[in-house]
């Protein structure tokens, strides 16, 4: 996992606007992918970062970056916390949830629909997805969108903008550790 990768796929993570991002990358092993994890959350956890596995497969790594205290509030939200209880979460505990979601993202191929919730997603817009799958979505992006258009426009103009910026900052020398919102 190299830093270049957390910055292409993550860039509206470290910049404050996003909850998290996943990301699959190559480890020749748990182990190596599990140190590499342990490295990244030293360096950057004071910032208010987290990194974490999901899951291991055939040398292959889901990994995600989040800001812990962001998704805490994603969780209350009303929306989020009724598909969270009817997919068996406990929305009160972020932290059981994240557990659960690996359990579920280990024990399947796919990856279960409200997954969205932990990336930040508008609730609206996973429920609209759980309920009516790929069909009747509005608009799409970083997501299929079911309720607001404009918003989600404008938060899918803002990402790709972040990811810009932050790759063409990176390219210059800026370390990640400096384009890492403090929150």
């Amino acid at each position: 996992m190299s830093e270049a990768m957390i910055i292409q796929y993550c860039s509206p993570t470290l910049a404050g606007i996003k909850t998290g991002n996943m990301f699959t990358c190559l480890f020749e092993n748990e182990c190596s992918l599990k140190e590499s994890v342990r490295q990244f959350n030293r360096r950057y956890s004071h910032k208010g970062i987290r990194f974490l596995p999901l899951r291991f497969r055939d040398g292959r790594a889901l990994v995600y970056v989040y800001r812990p205290a962001r998704l805490a509030g994603d969780l209350q939200h009303e929306t989020a916390r009724d598909i969270l209880g009817g997919c068996g979460y406990n929305p009160d505990l972020p932290g059981g949830c994240i557990r659960y979601l690996r359990d579920k993202l280990m024990s399947c191929d796919s990856f279960p629909h409200e997954i969205g919730l932990f990336l930040g997603y508008p609730p609206e817009d996973v429920k609209g997805f759980i309920e009516q799958g790929a069909k009747n979505c509005k608009c799409f992006g970083c997501w299929k969108v079911y309720a607001d258009v404009d918003k989600a426009k404008k938060s899918f103009r803002q990402f790709g903008k972040c990811r810009e910026v932050y790759c063409r900052k990176y390219a210059e020398g800026c370390s990640v550790e400096k384009l890492i919102v403090n929150m």
